[in-house]
């Protein structure tokens, strides 16, 4: 038979092979899992590479785009500075000349109209309308 310190050597040593099992178990379910995350990371980096190159053809093709719309303001900007001085050019050659042309016709007019007034006879006036809307009978 086993003495007291026998038997508890023997519980001892059987504790410490479970807890050792279960720490063998937990390593190798660790060491699958790093397997695991190792894998997923080296297909996610593979996966990413080409990912990365789209975006950077993208980003070249946008600026590019940016480069061609900032071309095109510059030009329109200066058609307008073109439009603006011909408006101007065309204000200044044809506004005064039209302006003292249309006041000169204007003068003359209401110098004749004056003229005419002054010879034309007295016309009688019409008899004013009745309430009702009818005239003389």
């Amino acid at each position: 038979m086993l003495t007291g310190g026998e038997l508890a050597g023997l519980i001892v040593a059987m504790f410490w092979a479970i807890l050792v099992s279960f720490l063998a178990y937990a390593l190798l379910r660790l060491a699958k899992l790093i397997g695991e995350a190792t894998k997923l990371v080296s297909e996610l980096a593979d996966q990413a590479v080409p990912l990365l190159d789209d975006m950077t053809e993208t980003v070249r093709r946008a600026n590019e785009q940016l480069g061609r719309t900032d071309v095109i303001t510059r030009q329109v900007a200066g058609v307008t500075q073109n439009v603006s001085a011909v408006s101007t050019v065309v204000s200044s050659v044809f506004g005064g000349p039209v302006v003292k042309a249309a006041a000169f016709s204007y003068g003359v007019r209401r110098a004749l109209a004056g003229r005419a007034a002054e010879r034309a006879p007295e016309r009688p006036e019409l008899p004013a309308r009745r309430a009702n809307g009818r005239g003389r009978r």
